[in-house]
């Protein structure tokens, strides 16, 4: 019964702003303005297989935010029961499928290991860290903060 009031209070809220889409979409507009850098970086120091292989990982973390945030977006609007669980297993399966990703690849001709490695961690911290200037922690401002408007920042 209190589930069906709480799931009914739920859908009752209206639609709400798409939150993690747009942190997710802000995040990758990042990435790909920091990509090439990366992938160059890891080509300077190891050849064009190390390039290839910064892009790989580049790529890996790109589509892992992208399903996080249209997942959990999703479970967001559904109910907060959803939105628990597919937090939670959400990021286990995410965990498995970049685990699959790299094993699939490991032991190609064009795969270094050391820059896939680098570049999984580096880029998904850097992107988080990143993201954390432009998050608002606020309930009047959901999601990304707002721009200050020039007239404020004037007087």
């Amino acid at each position: 019964m209190s589930a069906q009031i709480a799931g009914s209070a739920w859908s009752e809220l209206g639609e709400t702003p798409h939150v993690e889409r747009d942190i997710v979409f802000d995040m990758i507009k990042r990435a790909v303005w920091v990509g090439p850098i990366l992938v160059g970086i890891g080509t300077a120091i190891w050849g064009w297989k190390g390039g290839a292989s910064t892009a790989f990982a580049m790529l890996i973390v790109v589509v892992n935010f992208l399903i996080a945030g249209l997942a959990l977006g999703w479970a967001a609007r559904t109910s907060p029961a959803m939105l628990l669980g597919v937090s939670l297993f959400g990021y286990l399966v995410r965990l498995g499928l970049i685990t699959a990703g790299v094993l699939l690849v490991k032991d190609q001709a064009w795969v270094k290991l050391v820059p896939l490695g680098l570049a999984l961690i580096v880029t998904h911290l850097g992107l988080l860290f990143w993201e954390l200037r432009f998050v608002s922690a606020s309930l009047a401002f959901p999601g990304l903060r707002p721009k200050p408007s020039r007239s404020a920042s004037v007087s």
